[in-house]
């Protein structure tokens, strides 16, 4: 802790993809909260990204757009952190795509579609670790949280290619944990059905339904996967290529 303010993470910068909305936004909520200068990605919610960075507490914030497809792009993000913080402490890796699509209908998975997913869900994260490990790994305790889900593990979620995409994203962050320590950890938070707008056509209905399934009989929101985030970063120092589930108990 640092014993001029009491803030664990004062001093620190932290990089959270897809941070305009959702689980992104509540996790840099909380690690502004904790002292440390928040990069807010975004990708069209320049707006929301903008918004955020004047709501989050404490100053030297930044919104800069981190689109998951573009790997130049990504890597000028990496420069421009360099040169603006000179470091890079946390990454947070929240970015995704999604669309809802029934199980049983393969043929409205089409290619397209399969391509932006594991674009968004698999490729994106890689590269923009790949783009920060460098200043990760000078910091000499990076930590980097990708967010998951409960459907890598079960073959639910909103489609077939999600759930792939997203046990795709565990298995990549077991192996990165093990080329990227010991100055880098690399944990993976999954939650269960989070009450966001992140899938198109989700009702509150099914919203409902799901935390009823629960053995915790409640909704998992967005700052409770938040928390999990923290965690991983201030808490479980040696907790690497590990998976915390945040599901209220859905997969029992």
């Amino acid at each position: 802790m640092d014993t001029q303010n009491g803030l664990l993470l004062a001093g620190k910068v932290a990089v959270v993809t897809g941070g305009s909305s959702g689980i992104g936004a509540a996790s840099a909520r909380r690690l502004a909260a904790a002292g440390a200068r928040v990069v807010v990605g975004y990708n069209k919610g320049e707006g929301r990204a903008t918004a955020l960075v004047g709501e989050l507490v404490g100053d030297g914030h930044r919104a800069m757009q981190i689109p998951m497809e573009d790997s130049a792009q990504i890597r000028s993000v990496a420069a421009a952190v360099r040169g603006e913080f000179g470091r890079a402490d946390i990454l947070v890796n929240s970015a995704g795509f999604t669309r809802m699509i029934a199980h049983s209908d393969l043929d409205a998975l089409d290619d397209a579609l399969i391509d932006a997913i594991l674009t968004a869900n698999i490729r994106g994260p890689f590269v923009t670790i790949r783009a920060l490990a460098p200043l990760l790994r000078q910091s000499g305790n990076g930590v980097i949280v990708n967010i998951s889900s409960i459907a890598a593990s079960y073959g639910t979620g909103s489609n077939i290619i999600y759930g792939a995409s997203k046990a795709a994203l565990d298995t990549m962050s077991m192996a990165l944990a093990r080329v990227l320590g010991p100055e880098i950890r690399v944990v993976c938070v999954a939650p269960g059905v989070v009450n966001t707008g992140f899938v198109p056509g989700r009702t509150q209905e099914m919203m409902d339904k799901a935390a009823a399934a629960t053995p915790l009989k409640r909704a998992v929101e967005a700052d409770d996967v938040a928390l999990a985030v923290m965690a991983c970063v201030t808490h479980l120092r040696h907790t690497t290529g590990s998976i915390i589930t945040v599901d209220a108990g859905r997969h029992l």
